[in-house]
C-alpha cells in the first residue's frame, strides 16, 4: 500500500480523496492513517509496536467514524500500548464483558438464584417466589441486565404492590430482590445491592401478637399447621409451638441437650428463660412423636431448629411468621399468639390457675422462691400438657368444636 503526503489531515483532504487502481494510505501522524482502498473504501487504522512487532488496529470507517473520532480512538489506543495492552484484544474483552452482562439480566439472575434454593424450600414457598416475582418485578425490571437495575426501579414496585393492598407481599420483594442481588454480588455481575437501601421503605402491618384466637377459629389454624407444605423442621417447629405454647425464642434456640424424651420433659436453661429462671415443659405423647421425627432430621447437631444458611445459629426469628402469614394470618396473628390462644382454653375450662401461670412461665414477683419451684405443680401440669395435645387432636380428626375436659376432671382421672 503506497503512502501519500504526510501532512497532518483535514477534512476536506479527506472527503475529495479518490480511490485507486491500488490501495494507498493518507497519514495522519502518530501511527493515525487512513486506508482508501480500490473499491473507495476509507479506513482508519493505527500502527503501533509491542515487544518490537509492528501491529495495526483498526479504527473503523470513514465517514462513520469522523477524523476527530479517529484521533480520539487512536489516543486511547495509544495509552493501551504503552501498559503493553494489544487495543483488539482490550476491545475483544470489552465486546465480551458488554455481552455478558446483556445475558446477565435480572430475571435471568433471579430465576438461577431460585434453582440455588429449589431443594432447601418447601413448594409453598417455591412457588410463592416464583409466582410474585413473575407477576410483579420481571414485567418492570426482568429484561434489565441486572446491573442496571437501580433502587428507584425496586421502590417503584415495592411502592405499586403496597397501594395494592399486599404491604407483606412487598416486603417479601424486597427481602427476595435484596437476597437475588446479593448473589448476584458473589457472583461477580453485581457491584452492589440497591434493594438493602430500601428496608423499610414499606410499613409493615401491626400483627396483634398476644391476640387469642377465639374457639371456632382454632380448628382453622390446627387444620392449616399440619397441612403445611412448609419444610418438616419449620412445620414441626409450629406444631411444638401448638403443643407447648412457649415463647418462639425459646423453641427456635432449643437444643437436644435440653430434652429428656425418655422422661418425656424439656427442661429449658435459666440463661435462656426470659426473667433469667429455669422452666420445666411436660411433653405430651404426641409432642415426644414429633420430637423423634425431628431428630432423625437434625439430631446430628445440638441445634434442634438450625438455620438453613448457617447450622450454627438457630432458625430466623421470622421464620415462623413467615409461614402464618403464607396461611393467611398476615397481621392478624403471630406465633406468640399460641400463647394467649392456650391460656384462654386452660382458664375457661377450670384448670387452675396457678399451674396454668407456672405452664406459661409467668414468675412471680419472689424470684428466688421462683427459682426453686420451676418444676412447681408439674404433675397436673402434665396431665393439663397431655389434655391439650388431644384436645389438638380431636379438633385435627373432626375439625368441629368440642368441649377440652374440665381441669379438676383431669386432675382427678
Amino acid at each position: 500500500m503506497s503512502a501519500r503526503s504526510s501532512a497532518r489531515l483535514t477534512d476536506a483532504r479527506i472527503r475529495n480523496a479518490k480511490r485507486a487502481d491500488k490501495a494507498y494510505k493518507l497519514s495522519d501522524g502518530a501511527g493515525l492513517h487512513l486506508a482508501v482502498q480500490p473499491t473507495g473504501t476509507k479506513c482508519w487504522r493505527y500502527r503501533y509496536r509491542i515487544d518490537g512487532r509492528e501491529n495495526l488496529f483498526a479504527l473503523g470507517e470513514y465517514p462513520e467514524i469522523s477524523l476527530q473520532q479517529a484521533r480520539a480512538k487512536r489516543d486511547v489506543a495509544r495509552e493501551l500500548v504503552k501498559r503493553g495492552i494489544h487495543p483488539a484484544a482490550h476491545r475483544r474483552a470489552q465486546r465480551l464483558v458488554v455481552s455478558q452482562q446483556a445475558a446477565d439480566t435480572f430475571e435471568a439472575v433471579a430465576k438461577e438464584w431460585i434453582e440455588q434454593n429449589r431443594e432447601s424450600w418447601s413448594k409453598y414457598y417455591l412457588s410463592q417466589a416464583e409466582n410474585v416475582l413473575a407477576a410483579d418485578v420481571y414485567p418492570d425490571i426482568g429484561r434489565l441486565p441486572i446491573r442496571a437495575v437501580q433502587a428507584v426501579h425496586l421502590l417503584a414496585i415495592l411502592k405499586r404492590v403496597e397501594k395494592r393492598g399486599a404491604p407483606t407481599v412487598a416486603i417479601l420483594i424486597r427481602q427476595w430482590t435484596s437476597a437475588i442481588f446479593r448473589y448476584a454480588v458473589v457472583t461477580l455481575r453485581a457491584d452492589h445491592d440497591p434493594a438493602a437501601a430500601l428496608k423499610g421503605a414499606v410499613t409493615k402491618p401491626r400483627t396483634k401478637h398476644k391476640r387469642a384466637l377465639s374457639q371456632s377459629e382454632l380448628p382453622v389454624l390446627v387444620k392449616r399447621v399440619a397441612s403445611s407444605r412448609s419444610g418438616a423442621p419449620v412445620k414441626i417447629a409450629l406444631q411444638l409451638l401448638l403443643m407447648t405454647f412457649v415463647r418462639p425464642k425459646e423453641l427456635r434456640e432449643a437444643r437436644w441437650a435440653e430434652f429428656d424424651l425418655d422422661r418425656a420433659l424439656w427442661e429449658i436453661p435459666d440463661q435462656r428463660m426470659k426473667r433469667g429462671i429455669a422452666h420445666v415443659v411436660p411433653l405430651s405423647r404426641q409432642a415426644v412423636q414429633l420430637l423423634l421425627t425431628l431428630r432423625k432430621i437434625t439430631g446430628n447437631r445440638p441445634l434442634l431448629f438450625p438455620n438453613q444458611r448457617d447450622p450454627r445459629r438457630p432458625m430466623s426469628a421470622t421464620t415462623l411468621n413467615r409461614c402464618l402469614e403464607r396461611m393467611g394470618y398476615a397481621g392478624y396473628f403471630s406465633a406468640h399468639g399460641f400463647r394467649a390462644t392456650a391460656s384462654t382454653y386452660f382458664n375457661s375450662a377450670g384448670w387452675r390457675k396457678d399451674a396454668v401461670e407456672r405452664q406459661l412461665s409467668h414468675q412471680e414477683g419472689n424470684k428466688v422462691r421462683a427459682s426453686y419451684n420451676h418444676a412447681e405443680y408439674l404433675p397436673e401440669r402434665t396431665k393439663m400438657m397431655q389434655a391439650w395435645a388431644d384436645y389438638l387432636d380431636a379438633l385435627l380428626v373432626d375439625g368441629k368444636v368440642v368441649p377440652i375436659r374440665s381441669g379438676l376432671q383431669q386432675i382427678a382421672s
